[in-house]
């Protein structure tokens, strides 16, 4: 039978590709760098074999769309921030028989689901700035990398939805064969500023209420006051401007075990802000 052995909420922003290329950001966000190889040691501490991805750049209108490629290879530009992040290569496997699972469990909950395998489906860049620390070998002592699925966050779908596919989710893993590391690779706070300041807010968030909102949220993480959180987080997505609607976090805590779920988050790098909205990285233990 299968397991959950990792669940984290990870930052993803392109100034982390940025921190590591020659010039005057050189190092911006290195103990952003050092909580995602972090995240990818416990990983394989824990016996994983793969990478679970909700990754709220592969945003859909329509449907939960899992991409079930037995391999993802290419080179990758951010279609958004090309000036940060381009010629970014990979080469990964993938997990097409945890992907057909998860395609089965979301279908059978109630939700639409569909997996492909798309010749020129390609990763995006909340899945691929997160490996590139992770699971490559020149960055991870050598050790094999572990095999990669993504699964897109809908749009338009709601925080109880996504719980839905969380739990959907572990229901798949429970009937593989696979111990699974799930990664919600999203924002806290997503606000940016407009376009004529953006240049200028770096490394500043976009509006105050918005960390005071997050450092609450984390505070409740640490505290182990989950289900309370839960109680708020239709509001704070909305009001804090939630990155692919919050879907990647909603999913995590499906997964978990929602309002039943205590247990203390462990932050793995401080709170910072990026180009105008809130980041961080917190290790939540999966229930025994």
């Amino acid at each position: 039978m299968g397991e959950l052995v990792l669940a984290a909420k990870i930052t993803h922003v392109p100034s982390i590709w940025l921190s590591i290329q020659p010039g005057k950001n050189h190092g911006i966000r290195k103990p952003a760098e050092e909580g995602l190889a972090e995240v990818g040691r416990r990983a394989r501490e824990r016996g994983a074999d793969t990478f679970l991805v909700a990754d709220s750049h592969w945003m859909n209108s329509m449907s939960f769309h899992v991409n079930g490629k037995s391999r993802h290879s290419g080179s990758y530009a951010s279609h958004e921030l090309p000036h940060f992040i381009a010629d970014l290569e990979y080469d990964y496997d993938g997990a097409a028989d945890l992907a057909a699972l998860i395609g089965e469990e979301i279908n059978a909950g109630g939700q639409k689901a569909m997996v492909h395998d798309v010749k020129d489906l390609g990763l995006e860049y909340a899945t691929l700035v997160p490996m590139h620390f992770m699971n490559r070998p020149e960055n991870t002592g050598g050790a094999e990398p572990l095999k990669v699925l993504p699964i897109g966050c809908n749009i338009y779908s709601t925080i109880d939805e996504n719980r839905r596919v969380g739990e959907a989710m572990l229901r798949a893993i429970k009937r593989s064969d696979r111990k699974v590391a799930f990664l919600a690779s999203g924002s806290l706070s997503h606000q940016f500023p407009t376009n004529e300041i953006s240049s200028q807010y770096l490394n500043k968030i976009s509006n105050p209420f918005n960390e005071q909102a997050d450092r609450v949220v984390l505070d409740q993480w640490r505290e182990g006051r989950i289900a309370e959180f839960l109680e708020t987080l239709p509001t704070y997505n909305e009001r804090c401007t939630g990155e692919a609607a919050m879907a990647d976090t909603a999913m995590m805590f499906g997964l978990l075990g929602w309002k039943d779920y205590s247990g203390r988050g462990e932050q793995l790098c401080d709170y910072f802000p990026s180009s105008g909205t809130g980041q961080v990285i917190v290790d939540f233990p999966v229930p025994a």
